[in-house]
């Protein structure tokens, strides 16, 4: 199925009725999409050889309401379509050596404001009551957000009886973790550019089964938010061969801290088991640093 908000479907349903300079500006950009995505409007017109109000134009033509909102769909082509490689090459063309630490600490904190300001406070709250009333909980995510999904588990395990952090070395191995998932269960995939299709592929079967899907993805354009019952959208770094998943991870969190609010008395019952439990079998005691000491000594048994 065709979607109608990509950049790439606009461009080729339009491509026979525009002019002559759009029609460069569309070659332009289809090939270099990598490079015209850091291009202001004038900029963008002066390496084609047309005016800016010709590249303003050609945006409108396509539906989008003025050159930034035209700009953020090109950026959604390019987060979309480009491999590790394109990345390190965008990334150490943007970046000087010497900016490194601000650089990518600044990116950061614009990824933190941009997912605060657009996160939609309706849409977290339904995942918490999703996740609160479900049998059993189902977390997925691979590559990078392998992490993001571990972190999630280990923290719902603290809350929850029946959390499966689901295992993906294979597609059949995927499904057999997933075979009982029914109408009473969640599944929570995360997923960023580029898009894993093992977590798709788990996600929609799990739709396919009538259990609540809950996606933390960058974008309400993403191919996750195709199962999904509630979607948490959080930026990720547009262009790196690191993925940003700065706020990702933040959303996690406030997601887990409202979980609690919510279980308080199980979480504190949890924690105070926990806390025998680790003094019992001297889980921490043996490698703690003694704070008071003059000197630095390690206990052991």
């Amino acid at each position: 199925m065709t979607n109608t908000n990509d950049l790439s479907s606009r461009i080729n349903d339009k491509y026979k009725s525009m002019s002559k300079g759009q029609k460069l500006l569309a070659a332009y950009i289809m090939d270099n999409y990598d490079k015209a995505v850091f291009l202001t409007a004038a900029k963008l017109g002066t390496v084609v050889g047309v005016s800016e109000s010709t590249v303003v134009r050609f945006a409108t033509n396509l539906g989008y309401k003025g050159y930034p909102e035209f700009q953020q769909a090109l950026e959604e082509l390019v987060r979309n379509k480009l491999n590790s490689i394109q990345r390190m090459e965008v990334t150490y063309g943007r970046i000087s050596q010497s900016k490194i630490l601000e650089t990518v600490l600044q990116s950061d904190t614009e990824n933190l404001k941009g997912t605060l300001e657009n996160l939609n406070q309706g849409a977290f709250e339904l995942a918490v009551d999703t996740i609160l009333k479900a049998r059993n909980i189902y977390v997925i995510g691979v590559r990078s957000c392998a992490s993001l999904a571990s972190f999630l588990a280990f923290y719902l395990n603290l809350m929850f009886e029946q959390v499966h952090l689901l295992h993906t070395g294979s597609s059949s191995e995927l499904f057999e973790q997933m075979v009982r998932i029914g109408s009473e269960d969640v599944v929570i995939g995360i997923s960023f550019p580029r898009y894993s299709m093992l977590t798709l592929k788990a996600i929609e079967f799990a739709s396919n089964r009538n259990a609540r899907v809950i996606t933390l993805t960058d974008s309400v354009h993403s191919p996750m938010n195709l199962y999904s019952s509630c979607s948490l959208i959080a930026r990720s770094d547009m262009a790196s061969i690191v993925d940003s998943l700065v706020a990702p991870l933040s959303v996690i969190n406030a997601l887990v801290v409202a979980l609690c609010m919510k279980k308080q008395n199980e979480v504190v019952g949890t924690l105070e088991m926990l806390e025998k439990i680790w003094d019992e079998y001297q889980v921490y005691e043996n490698d703690e640093v003694g704070p008071a000491e003059n000197s630095v000594t390690m206990r052991y048994i």
